[in-house]
């Protein structure tokens, strides 16, 4: 390879080099004074037909312009053909560079080539210097973070499909009652059963209830119809004898290989030697496909709390196979917050109906992530009460009514798969179980009196919405609220500086900075220092600009317009929340630590660090942003 330098071109070559420039993006829409600081520092390099121009070893290579010929480019770890072919004016490595990263792409000459480079260092110059620049960067970075989403949905669709729905218990799975007869029962007898069970075959028992035998309409055809055996006949003398059996207590799992083994299509399920059901291979291949339709029945025919634990169950079955598939964070925490708040009202309606609580005015208000509408499959509970006692009620009587009633909610909860919360922050709690005029009061000294505990309760309670009941009341408070947070300056100084005190875990040696000592060991927390960021500024945002949105990504879609960002600076924004909330999922469902959230940054493949990364970067632009928007306030 050779190379020509022009650290200081001579007008024509400057002049014949935007010429050229201009006729591509994303120079097309550069300024002068961008082309002045850019020509400059342009090297105009040659390979040979063949030779490597960037290979995926390379650190931080520079920025290459093609000038002339065609350049091959081909996805790491794949040996068939290039998958796609550079024409002059195109640009590489940008996602590599744009990311901070080694490339996972290489690039070759396919002919001889002649490229402008650009140096790391002034690659990201250039980037602050022009926006259609940054812009173009910007969308490079998108890409790399469908790739990283392909290799989520690689790495977590077999695990989806065979770690999760086949370790579920036999006893969970049999649908109905086991349909039985005794060894002398007639043929003729034992069919009527069977049709007026409408079910294809039947299990013969002892007087024990331990099974014998199984009769089919498979033994129907071959040992009755075609061997002209009578309908009177006992049907012992014609069944299966010696069926499948396993325990209860063993998994899906365990059926279907015991099915593989012995050519069955069923097991019959006992309990200390007795039937309780049939599981079919039919029902193994249904766990696979958990759908909203089948939740949503479930919870409509539950008829007690014991019966929902299955539905609980089923819910993260459906968030995994939904990630699986490729679904977004935002439509599938969205997915699990709707599942859990339909389970959440199912279970409150079935308690409710053990109390009573007189004819007041309530309502049950989620919080926190849950009222953000952002759940992970790791979540604990933050919920709260508001009511309206009628009038010349005593308030104190109403309350212990609420909190018998909401502590029973929050235990059935808590054996639904949905941990009490540590902190107390439930509705059980006779803090968190208010009048709506004992919250505006609560309300009113956290925002006049923002000490630091005030500013931790406001960042879990400003983030409510109405659950379960009366949503008037819920939406009276939020309008309150939002009314006394828009020019209250102290506040907002303070809730600012209490966004911006988490730093983005970017190291100045190296790539993240991880945490130290027993509880951090070398990792990072992806919600505290990862997607907390993102959701504590939006906050900030909702609560200065009025925005009644619940959601982190709606606020932030709001806020963008109201202070007129750059849409794509916001799409931007967008996708690195996105991609975290991925990385959490994905984090919380295969971590056995008692921190779920935390991640070996090191342990990622390429694409995953660089889009971390990047992810990482988008937070700290939005800090940045946060400030700049409330400079009055600092």
């Amino acid at each position: 390879m050779t190379s020509t330098n022009a650290p200081s071109t001579p007008p024509i070559v400057f002049d014949s080099v935007r010429d050229f420039l201009v006729r591509h993006a994303p120079f097309s829409g550069m300024d002068a004074a961008a082309f002045e600081f850019l020509i400059p520092r342009l090297k105009l390099a040659y390979f040979a037909k063949d030779s490597v121009v960037v290979d995926r070893e390379s650190a931080f290579p520079p920025l290459h312009i093609l000038q002339t010929g065609h350049v091959a480019s081909q996805a790491a770890g794949l040996d068939t053909l290039p998958d796609r072919v550079l024409q002059p004016g195109e640009c590489f490595p940008v996602g590599a560079l744009s990311a901070g990263g080694q490339p996972t792409r290489s690039y070759t000459a396919v002919d001889d080539v002649f490229a402008y480079q650009l140096g790391v260092d002034d690659f990201q110059q250039l980037r602050r210097l022009s926006p259609s620049f940054e812009a173009f960067c910007s969308e490079a970075v998108t890409v790399l973070a469908q790739q990283s989403l392909a290799e989520l949905q690689r790495h977590y669709a077999q695990v989806a499909a065979d770690q999760h729905t086949l370790t579920r218990q036999l006893a969970e799975l049999i649908p109905n009652a086991p349909v039985t007869c005794v060894v002398d029962t007639p043929l003729r007898a034992a069919l009527l059963q069977m049709r007026a069970a409408g079910v294809r075959s039947i299990i013969v028992v002892d007087a024990a209830q331990a099974p014998l035998g199984v009769f089919t309409l498979n033994d129907l055809r071959d040992r009755v119809v075609l061997a002209d055996v009578p309908l009177d006949t006992p049907v012992e003398r014609v069944m299966t004898r010696n069926p499948i059996t396993l325990p209860a207590h063993q998994t899906a799992a365990d059926a279907m290989e015991a099915m593989a083994v012995g050519g069955f299509t069923q097991v019959i399920v006992v309990d200390h030697g007795k039937v309780i059901g049939t599981v079919f291979e039919r029902d193994l291949f249904e766990l696979q496909r958990v759908s909203l339709r089948q939740i949503h029945n479930a919870i409509r025919s539950a008829h007690s709390v014991a019966s929902l634990k299955h539905v609980a169950s089923d819910i993260r079955n459906l968030a995994r196979n939904l990630l699986a598939q490729g679904a977004s964070s935002e439509s599938l925490t969205r997915t699990i917050a709707a599942l859990n708040d339909a389970l959440t009202r199912e279970v409150i309606a079935q308690v409710l109906a053990e109390h009573d609580i007189g004819d007041i005015s309530w309502c049950w208000l989620a919080l926190g992530s849950e009222g953000r509408g952002e759940q992970t499959l790791a979540t604990d509970q933050d919920n709260a009460l508001i009511f309206a006692p009628v009038a010349d009620e005593n308030p104190e009587r109403v309350r212990h009514d609420l909190l018998d009633f909401a502590r029973e909610v929050n235990t059935a909860l808590d054996a639904l798969g949905f941990p009490l919360c540590k902190g107390g922050i439930m509705a059980s709690n006779p803090s968190w179980c208010l009048t709506e005029s004992e919250w505006r009061s609560r309300f009113t000294s956290w925002i006049s009196e923002p000490t630091p505990v005030a500013l931790l309760n406001a960042n879990i309670f400003f983030d409510f919405r109405a659950l379960h009941g009366d949503a008037s009341l819920a939406d009276r408070l939020l309008s309150w609220l939002l009314a006394r947070t828009q020019d209250n300056k102290l506040f907002l100084r303070l809730m600012v500086a209490n966004a911006l005190q988490t730093e983005p875990p970017l190291g100045l040696i190296r790539a993240f900075e991880v945490d130290s000592g027993p509880e951090g060991d070398g990792t990072l927390d992806l919600k505290t220092r990862g997607t907390r960021l993102f959701v504590d500024a939006a906050r900030v945002f909702a609560l200065g600009h009025g925005i009644a949105a619940p959601g982190t990504l709606e606020r932030i879609r709001q806020a963008g317009e109201m202070i007129r960002a750059d849409p794509k600076h916001v799409a931007a924004t967008v996708d690195a929340f996105n991609f975290l909330q991925v990385m959490r999922l994905r984090t919380q469902d295969g971590s056995r630590r008692a921190a779920p959230n935390r991640i070996d940054p090191t342990a990622l493949n390429e694409v995953d660090q660089r889009m971390l990364k990047e992810a990482f970067r988008q937070a700290r632009k939005l800090q940045q942003r946060l400030k700049e928007s409330y400079a009055f306030a600092l």
